[in-house]
């Protein structure tokens, strides 16, 4: 996703990567082992930008123990400072004392018209050597990309999975009491900083979805009042409604390679699945009938469909083809099924469960084999996969207690389902939607 907010791209010297693989973090559906690790301030010779350097190393270390895979040690503990490891190197038999695994050591350069220099590496505490290294040119206003790049590459070195602390989320930002919602189409970092909010809440907005090689989310909109499927351009602003269609649009999704757009068309008490080329603009119609079909979500590959239908047995997961032959039911578990999609690794489907009077967030394997529960809640929908196929970001509605109000924030579970924690926002939260890789 390297076109995304022009704005926020800064260019990259130098990746070196010393060894090549993963170290120590084995990820299996059973316990994972959680990595040790120090992440000192990063050292810069000019005071002026020493600030600079313990935010960058507060936001790596806030990105590492967010996956819960890494254990961020006190720096109450530290044996040595920054200052200290520029003058002296590592002092590794110090650091074992500590018994911890890693070690991640930046330096800033500065430099003129407000670029800098970081330098990073990451040593193997009990191996004595340097296991990667990296270095970034940056302007000072982006110096939060760059740590969450650094994130990225100890993320990435350490376990062997793919990075994802470099990318934005969608979401609606809702204001106001629940039966009179100010909902507002909002953008932001992975951890939850930078929130920009695009649209101006005169309109109700929901479910957007990020495309994946342009500036571009897909959403819904009352804006002329009637529900229809927009696009937002992320970097003029501008907003456009994507055909002209008599009835409602709804529940946009983006093919791989971002050329078509599927969603649903309704004009009376049925729905179909219908795809337009952003090119032409000319529509196609996938599905046909009585019944209510909606959700549509392409494989990584563009080869399938997944999408949810009440034509048989409530309302349950179909793929299909994607030319809307083949058809295909592939959820036969207890309850009702929606919001099916596939995981960028293509392994799985994640999906939303309605059963016993509470909402699941699970996942299947493409052909419904191997259902797996993995959060549950009073109400729990809409999940949205990070880019390396792990973690899933949904939304929780969250019941008052007394005379409070109901609240809704986003929550996310890794696939073990072991892993479940709040992300913070400024305003409630719903129907996250999370972008891809950034650089």
């Amino acid at each position: 996703m390297q076109y995304v907010l022009k704005a926020c791209l800064f260019v990259v010297l130098a990746v070196c990567s010393v060894q090549a693989g993963p170290l120590n973090v084995r990820l299996t559906q059973g316990t994972e082992k959680i990595f040790s690790i120090a992440v000192p301030d990063f050292y810069c010779s000019d005071h002026k930008l020493s600030a600079l350097g313990k935010e960058m190393a507060a936001v790596v270390q806030a990105d590492l123990k967010r996956s819960q895979l890494f254990d961020p040690i006190d720096r109450l503990a530290f044996v040595q400072d920054a200052v200290s490891l520029k003058q002296n190197g590592a002092r590794f038999a110090d650091w074992q004392v500590l018994n911890i695994e890693g070690l991640a050591v930046g330096e800033i350069e500065p430099g003129n018209n407000g670029k800098h220099k970081v330098k990073f590496k990451l040593f193997n505490i009990f191996g004595g050597r340097q296991t990667a290294g990296v270095e970034y040119t940056f302007e000072q206003n982006k110096w939060r990309e760059v740590a969450h790049m650094i994130a990225d590459v100890i993320y990435n070195r350490i376990t062997g999975e793919k990075k994802y602390f470099n990318t934005k989320l969608a979401y609606i930002a809702e204001t106001g009491p629940m039966r009179a919602r100010v909902k507002r189409l909002a953008i932001m970092d992975s951890d939850g900083e930078n929130v920009k909010y695009l649209t101006n809440g005169k309109s109700l907005v929901l479910t957007p979805r990020f495309c994946p090689t342009k500036p571009l989310i897909a959403y819904m909109s009352y804006q002329d009042g009637t529900p229809h499927v927009f696009l937002y351009d992320l970097n003029t602003g501008r907003q456009e409604k994507l055909g002209n269609y008599p009835g409602m649009t709804f529940a946009p999704r983006f093919s791989p390679d971002g050329g078509k757009v599927l969603m649903s068309y309704s004009k009376g008490a049925s729905s179909d699945i219908y795809v337009m080329d952003l090119n032409s603009r000319l529509p196609e119609r996938l599905t046909k009938g009585g019944a209510i079909d909606t959700s549509p979500c392409y494989s990584p590959d563009g080869r399938k469909i997944a999408f949810n239908s009440d034509r048989q047995n409530g309302q349950q997961i179909y793929v299909m083809d994607a030319d809307g032959s083949n058809t295909k039911r592939i959820s036969y578990g207890l309850g009702r099924y929606a919001t099916p999609v596939w995981s960028p690794r293509g392994d799985y489907i994640a999906f939303t469960k309605m059963y016993g009077g509470q909402f699941w967030i699970g996942v299947m394997k493409p052909d419904g084999s191997g259902e797996r529960l993995l959060s549950v809640a009073f109400h729990n929908e809409a999940p949205t996969w990070a880019p390396n196929g792990r973690v899933i970001l949904f939304f929780r509605q969250i019941r008052g207690v007394g005379k409070a109000p109901d609240s809704v924030q986003l929550y996310s579970v890794d696939i073990t389902g072991k892993m479940e924690q709040k992300l913070q926002t400024p305003t409630d939260a719903s129907h996250p939607a999370w972008s891809p890789l950034l650089r």
